[in-house]
């Protein structure tokens, strides 16, 4: 792959997508090439057929995707199962029909049993039961992986995956409703600071740029009928609720050190030297409770926090094993306390 050659980013607005297509121009990649899901509908195998005949890629990332959090997971199931397993079913087939190069599918750790051992290494895939609350996500992204190897060992296509364990990024969803943990407990903690120092105007200024989610309209925004919206869904000057009881681990990668990997082994690695699918991950956890504590302290509230554990916790523990992809070469640089610190500060300032 060079400066020239043509690269199609599937999914360039999400948040993966856009730290990758920022990395290729930050390394001088002159030719990259997208479409919004409005001008190209990946779950229709027509349209997706007839753009990679007219554009004819020679590198594609394959980023798209319909992703969200536990809610979203739990709640539009079918839309999780049928939009991904059409996405990465018609992208892959196209390109192998239009002689793609090289193809690279990003996945997600959820596609390991929830109860596998820790750190969860390549070879524990399809070892036991999925996660609930995801499966129907994690059925997909499994489809996508089998795609490529079985594509790669019936037709020699160079279509190689990672698997990510969870994201965050400047670039993510904060909307409550189908957003990921970290940007979910980031937008719950700075609006119930600004509750705390009685800056409704921030408050306001919040709300009006980006949904709240579930169905929220607002018909009049006084401060008193902000602290009624924000208090049913957990958000009080003195406490913030969680779902579930807080204990479960999750490993947390910065979407610029995904990217960084997606280019990385874009460039030096094929399907024969990677195997299945490779993890990517930071190498370390930190619970739910104290990822709301970092971030309660970078942002400055003076709170506390309950959990709501009627809700479900998903996966106890998703913490990769890294070693074949450092062996490899590739390992992150982004702390989390520097990361979430960044994004906290553009944020307050958007």
């Amino acid at each position: 792959m060079n400066s020239q050659s043509k690269i199609y980013v599937a999914g360039h607005r999400g948040l993966v997508g856009s730290s990758i297509v920022q990395e290729l121009h930050s390394k001088g990649y002159t030719n990259v090439i997208t479409r919004t899901s409005g001008e190209l509908d990946l779950r229709n195998q027509q349209q997706t057929d007839d753009f990679f005949l007219t554009e004819k890629p020679e590198y594609v990332f394959l980023s798209a995707a319909k992703v969200g959090g536990i809610i979203a997971n739990n709640t539009y199931r079918a839309d999780f199962i049928y939009d991904n397993i059409m996405i990465a079913a018609n992208v892959i087939h196209a390109s192998w029909k239009h002689g793609v190069q090289k193809l690279l599918n990003l996945g997600s750790s959820c596609i390991y049993p929830k109860f596998a051992p820790q750190p969860l290494r390549e070879d524990y895939l399809l070892t036991g039961e999925l996660e609930p609350t995801n499966e129907p996500y994690a059925i997909a992204k499994i489809a996508a992986i089998k795609l490529c190897s079985n594509y790669f060992r019936q037709y020699g296509a160079n279509f190689i995956s990672l698997m990510p364990s969870n994201l965050y990024g400047t670039n993510d969803n904060f909307n409550l409703e189908t957003s990921h943990v970290v940007p979910a407990l980031i937008r719950k903690i700075i609006l119930a600071h600004h509750l705390k120092t009685k800056n409704f105007t921030a408050i306001y200024n919040d709300i009006s740029k980006r949904p709240l989610g579930f169905g929220i309209t607002y018909h009049e925004m006084t401060e008193s009928s902000i602290t009624h919206i924000l208090s049913t869904l957990g958000i009080k000057e003195n406490t913030v609720t969680i779902w579930g009881s807080g204990k479960p681990r999750r490993e947390l990668l910065h979407a610029e050190d995904l990217a960084e990997a997606a280019l990385f082994f874009m460039k030096r690695y094929s399907a024969s030297e990677t195997g299945e699918f490779l993890n990517c991950g930071a190498g370390t956890d930190i619970t739910i409770h104290e990822l709301a504590f970092l971030i309660k302290r970078l942002v400055g509230w003076e709170g506390s926090f309950v959990f709501d554990t009627s809700k479900p916790d998903g996966t106890p523990q998703k913490l990769l094993d890294i070693t074949k992809a450092k062996e490899l070469g590739w390992a992150p640089t982004i702390s989390l306390e520097r990361g979430i610190g960044v994004i906290i500060d553009n944020y307050m300032k958007t």
